[in-house]
């Protein structure tokens, strides 16, 4: 089955329990099983990985470019400083979604701007954690 890489940045680790009134209360392990779970009924295998290392997301993108056909990330905060993510996903050929599980648009205004908005073929935005399934049928079709 084709795989799907599922990263995400800084501090979603805690999700569940840091400020769930933005980000709710479902856990990443929660996601990973949701995508696990809808990635067999779509026919793709997926990997959900988290890291507050910037290097080690980047390293993790490398990876993606010899195992994975499409790569949903949710970069946390690095989405509004990282030039260095944003260079690496250009040097992947599958596509990319990014996911932000708050609406970005009613918060602070520096997080109105992503360097990975630059190379993403879909973004999704809002839709809680939701936004992970979203992005996983979006990349079913997109690989299909």
């Amino acid at each position: 089955m084709p795989l799907v890489l599922i990263l995400n940045g800084p501090n979603l680790n805690l999700l569940g329990q840091r400020q769930p009134e933005i980000y709710g209360r479902e856990t990443l392990d929660d996601v990973a099983r949701d995508c696990a779970a809808l990635g067999a009924e779509l026919g793709l295998d997926t990997d959900l990985r988290q890291s507050n290392h910037e290097g080690q997301i980047i390293d993790w993108i490398h990876e993606a470019r010899r195992t994975a056909q499409g790569i949903i990330i949710n970069p946390g905060a690095f989405t509004h400083t990282s030039v260095a993510i944003l260079d690496a996903l250009h040097a992947f050929d599958g596509p990319v979604i990014e996911v932000h599980i708050s609406n970005v648009h009613k918060r602070e205004s520096f997080r109105h701007h992503s360097y990975v908005s630059l190379r993403a073929d879909g973004v999704i935005v809002g839709c809680g954690v939701q936004g992970y399934q979203l992005a996983l049928r979006r990349l079913a079709a997109l690989i299909a």
